[in-house]
């Protein structure tokens, strides 16, 4: 079951990232940008660098941050040093609790590509979800091995985040070689009119009346 998201005075999962960095330690942005590359965090959640700096602002703005110093070197411009609030750390600690507790539906570009998949023959998606399954798996045996190296130095309560995208590579690509089966072994169902329909642009009465209901399972 998906749930319904807080609205938060600062919505952006940089704020989250941000938040997180400042609770190790006072910094300015560029730090917060050093600190959040270097931890990875632009691989686990959706980052635009750019809008950094509107971000903090917005924290600070909001009472979730606040500047403590200001420093200079040199000819540089002078940086503002930002740590975070006590109510900074609440709405931090909150906002993790949600995300751990409350599932979300997530859409993916590939969700959308099997949504629509009966655009094609099922000879051309076969073929195509062979390629997927050949990058998915190349990217698999990359990951387990990054994943064993990292553990050997890194606690594992910094690599969870890790074992998560690891375990939905998995699963994806044991959905794809499944799905990939039936196609090969002319298994799947509809499968006779799905070819039909992409050799004649024709929908079968059979699967005339699903299309136009647009029928899909309901979210509970």
């Amino acid at each position: 079951m998906a749930g319904v998201a807080k609205r938060r005075k600062v919505g952006n999962l940089m704020a989250l990232a941000v938040l997180s960095a400042l609770v190790q330690r006072p910094m300015h942005p560029y730090q917060m940008a050093s600190v959040l590359r270097e931890h990875g965090k632009d691989q686990n959640m959706k980052i635009k660098w750019g809008s950094l700096y509107t971000v903090v602002q917005n924290l600070e703005k909001h009472g979730l941050i606040e500047a403590t110093e200001s420093t200079r070197q040199g000819g540089r411009p002078e940086r503002t040093v930002y740590g975070i609030t006590a109510a900074g750390r609440a709405e931090l600690t909150d906002w993790v609790r949600e995300l751990l507790a409350t599932p979300e539906q997530e859409q993916s570009r590939f969700t959308a590509a099997l949504s629509v998949m009966a655009v094609l023959s099922p000879a051309e998606s076969a073929d195509l979800l062979a390629q997927r399954l050949t990058a998915l798996e190349k990217g698999l045996a990359a990951r387990r091995a990054a994943l064993a190296e990292a553990a050997r130095e890194v606690p594992r309560l910094f690599l969870v985040e890790e074992e998560y995208e690891l375990a939905v590579a998995e699963a994806e690509v044991g959905f794809v070689r499944g799905l990939l089966g039936e196609l090969t072994s002319g298994t799947f169902p509809g499968q006779a009119e799905w070819q039909v329909f992409s050799e004649t642009g024709v929908v079968p009465p059979e699967l005339a009346e699903l299309m136009e209901r647009g029928l899909h399972p309901q979210q509970p």
